[in-house]
């Protein structure tokens, strides 16, 4: 007898699960016989978004020590522990280093290559350089229909695509319609690396107006500065300069919020490990559906002020009035943002500057004005430059313990099956911001005159034949021929390209909440449009609901929901979806 998975996708979500599965294999199948069919265009391990065919430019945007895709003594999973090199020690290099991503496709290419040479004898993993097209009901499993017009039947599917392009929105469309008939040229949402930046495009010398200032954009900044050319040096006095090289546009950026996400942070954490999550707990959130902002944020932001205190009071106590055991009687007994959580905070934190204030985390620009944009410039400059010294100095290392909170937090969230896009956002500001370099560049940048910072709350409008963008940060309006979207396209099975899920989306064999599949939280089955979970198809990764937690790869040491969730899954697999099965069938 055998037994065979489909994985549809083969980057890092794909090959933690192909990991698992195999280590599983060997306890939970009952006879000798696995086939493991992986679908993906896009050679195993990085998949598409980690290709080896991108700009050595273009970094990851965590150290090599904060990389791994195997599991370590910290995971709690039923399955066998396989543990393997972290990025960094794969390669012998700085745990500090920011590598190229094409490096990191070679190591994800090892841990796939790793996984398929050490599966238990009878398992046997074939790769398919194709797209999965569609997925048909078979007695006992399903039909994968493949572009190269071939046909897979197996027990059990699991889609595990990861980011996925979407058609653009009526917005874009709109934008686009614009641009056409003015004569002008729009860049809508996608990612970076996919673009067309060729001087046609965006000429050299010319102002461009940027909407975005998250990752998109510093890939954008990157490629458009250095990969024209530009030099970045370092003076005497320890200030980096921007030489450009005059191929470069002008590039004016602004955003909702109007500053760039945080740098990442530049030390290891030595303290002792926030005790959460504590307060965010279904007991406590009761019965759904949810308002994310009324009834989960209030304990979502308790749990990361206390991971933030704990550290603060613990590893700096000088820095405050009150020993942890009193601190943590009374947090623990008040609301958030209560009268009495405010006044504890006041007495047991002395300084300003060491309480946490997520409403000015979130905003530091709102309510602020300038009369000019050098006025703003100056504000930035000051702003990065804080940003970066306190990323790197161990004395804020509360701040690297409310982001340990903040990843905790994700992994609650995935298990309840809630996901919320302004907390997606406000986790990667926080926690999944650029390497410090590249903010120190963007310093460099706006000095040389080629970034000139917009302000929050950014508009912009067509108006006289051209693209105009206001902010209330600062007086006036910047007009260009260009306008790109410096974002990432926000998931959407609606406007899913993909053909698989517009496949399954078209006949109300998928269904989607806030543009994310929509899963059985307790086992990841499918939902089809009437809420019925499919018995032998499974979602994982970040565009399923829970699953921005789950996405790409993990660090170590911290029992990362992506082997947790992801051992669970190839147990479920293994032993309902395809065991149960196969003895029905026999």
């Amino acid at each position: 007898m055998s037994s065979s998975i489909a994985v549809i996708g083969a980057g890092p979500t794909g090959t933690c699960l192909v990991e698992r599965i195999c280590a599983n294999a060997a306890e939970l199948l009952h006879w000798p016989s696995l086939d493991i069919h992986v679908v993906d265009p896009y050679p195993p391990g990085g998949g598409r978004v980690w290709r080896r065919e991108q700009p050595e430019l273009l970094w990851m945007n965590s150290t090599a020590a904060d990389v791994t895709l195997f599991t370590d003594e910290s995971v709690q999973c039923v399955g066998p522990v396989r543990p393997g090199p972290s990025l960094a020690e794969w390669l012998g290099c700085d745990p500090g280093r920011f590598v190229p991503r094409p490096v990191q496709n070679a190591y994800l290419s090892h841990v796939f290559q790793r996984a398929v040479d050490t599966a238990p004898r009878g398992v046997r993993v074939h790769v398919h350089r194709t797209r999965a097209l569609d997925l048909v009901d078979v007695p006992g499993g399903q039909v994968v229909k493949l572009e190269d017009g071939r046909s897979i039947e197996v027990n059990a599917v699991i889609l595990a695509q990861g980011h996925g392009d979407v058609t653009p929105s009526a917005e874009e469309r709109r934008l686009a319609a614009l641009a056409e008939d003015s004569g002008l040229r729009y860049l809508p949402t996608g990612y970076t690396a996919d673009l067309d930046l060729g001087q046609d495009r965006l000429p050299a010398g010319e102002p461009v107006l940027v909407r975005g200032m998250g990752l998109a954009f510093v890939d954008l900044m990157v490629l458009l500065t250095s990969g024209r050319g530009g030099r970045f040096v370092r003076e005497h006095d320890g200030e980096l300069v921007y030489l450009p090289s005059g191929r470069e546009p002008l590039l004016h950026v602004g955003s909702r919020r109007g500053v760039p996400y945080h740098a990442k942070t530049g030390y290891p954490f030595r303290g002792v490990r926030p005790p959460v999550p504590r307060f965010l707990t279904a007991q406590a959130l009761g019965e759904g559906p949810w308002n994310f902002r009324r009834d989960v944020w209030p304990l979502v932001a308790k749990e990361l002020a206390f991971a933030y205190y704990h550290e603060l009071v613990t590893a700096h106590p000088k820095r405050s009035r009150v020993g942890w055991e009193e601190f943590e009687e009374g947090f623990a007994a008040e609301e958030w943002r209560s009268a009495g959580m405010r006044a504890l905070i006041r007495r047991a934190v002395p300084r300003h500057a060491d309480r946490l204030d997520l409403d000015r985390l979130d905003r530091p620009l709102d309510r602020i004005r300038f009369g000019d944009s050098a006025g703003l410039r100056r504000w930035m400059d000051g702003y990065m430059g804080a940003d970066l010294e306190r990323r790197s100095d161990p004395a804020h290392s509360a701040d690297h313990a409310m982001i340990l909170g903040l990843l905790s937090v994700y992994g609650v969230l995935a298990e309840l099956g809630i996901s919320d896009p302004w907390f997606n956002g406000f986790f990667g500001y926080i926690a999944s911001g650029p390497p410090g370099p590249r903010l120190e560049e963007l310093k460099a940048l706006a000095r040389a005159g080629v970034v000139t910072f917009l302000g929050a709350d950014l508009k912009v409008e067509h108006r006289g034949g051209r693209w105009v963008a206001r902010s209330p940060t600062v007086p006036g309006a910047v007009t260009a021929r260009t306008l790109v979207e410096a974002r990432l396209p926000a998931p959407s099975v609606s406007r899913a390209t993909d053909p698989l899920i517009t496949a399954l989306r078209d006949r109300g064999e998928v269904d989607e909440t806030s543009g994310l599949l929509k899963v059985r939280p307790a086992d990841r089955r499918l939902l089809d449009r009437s809420d019925t979970p499919h018995p032998h198809r499974f979602a994982f990764g970040p565009w399923v609901v829970g699953g921005r937690a789950t996405g790409g790869f993990a660090r170590p040491g911290l029992n990362a929901p992506l082997f947790r969730h992801a051992d669970a899954l190839a147990r479920i697999v293994l032993s309902e979806a395809v065991t149960t099965q196969i003895r029905h069938v026999a």
